[in-house]
């Protein structure tokens, strides 16, 4: 197969993204197993990994467009009526995923935050967030707003997640995951960082996985 040819317009940094697409074997293996992006591996190494995903878990998905993860954790909590739940929130559109609730909705916005724990119905067993910035081309900018969208995801968790629950963000290496990590440590009983093979070497980007919330 050859790669794709550069078209005219086409700055070059997004020629370079097309043909990192092009020759990432997740990419081709996410399109054959009908997953929506290569991400949903990165939630699987994790949960083969660290055990948070399982059979009537309620699970809330944050930043879940296009919904990869979605997938994932309806694949192994397999809802049923009174049994396990999978709610994905986005801003962004989002299709319809079999076994989940989606919930289109702005979490910038302090009144729907505040209004989720109705919406959910109930406490949830595990929080995710592969919530990640447009990228502005300054790493220290990126890493900030990235480290942002953790607080606020974990902000959510704290509100949401049930006592001895789980949560998952990802972070940047940027030294700015430290005070982060250190936050989730007053939180959770249990604090790790990992870095799933589905993860693009040249990436920043780490995953924290903390466990057995305090509340």
């Amino acid at each position: 197969m050859r790669a794709p040819k550069p078209k005219a317009g086409r700055s070059i940094s997004s020629q370079r993204w097309l043909a990192r697409q092009h020759k990432d074997p997740f990419v081709a293996d996410a399109k054959a197993q009908g997953y929506r992006s290569r991400a949903a591996f990165k939630l699987a190494e994790i949960d083969d990994k660290f055990r948070l995903l399982g059979p009537g878990k309620r699970v809330l998905d944050l930043g879940a467009a296009p919904g990869g993860w979605t997938q994932v954790a309806v694949e192994r909590v397999r809802p049923a009526p009174e049994r396990g739940a999978v709610f994905a929130v986005d801003v962004a559109p989002m299709d319809p995923i079999a076994g989940a609730t989606v919930l289109a909705l702005d979490l910038s916005e302090n009144a729907v935050i505040g209004a989720l724990p109705a919406r959910l119905g109930d406490l949830v067993d595990l929080v995710l967030s592969d919530m990640a910035p447009a990228a502005s081309g300054n790493r220290t900018v990126d890493a900030l707003r990235a480290a942002t969208l953790a607080e606020s995801a974990l902000a959510i968790a704290e509100l949401v997640l049930r006592p001895g629950g789980a949560f998952v963000a990802k972070v940047m290496r940027s030294g700015q995951e430290t005070a982060f990590v250190a936050a989730l440590k007053e939180r959770f009983e249990s604090v790790r960082t990992f870095k799933p093979k589905a993860s693009r070497q040249d990436s920043a980007e780490i995953y924290a996985v903390a466990t057995d919330f305090r509340g």
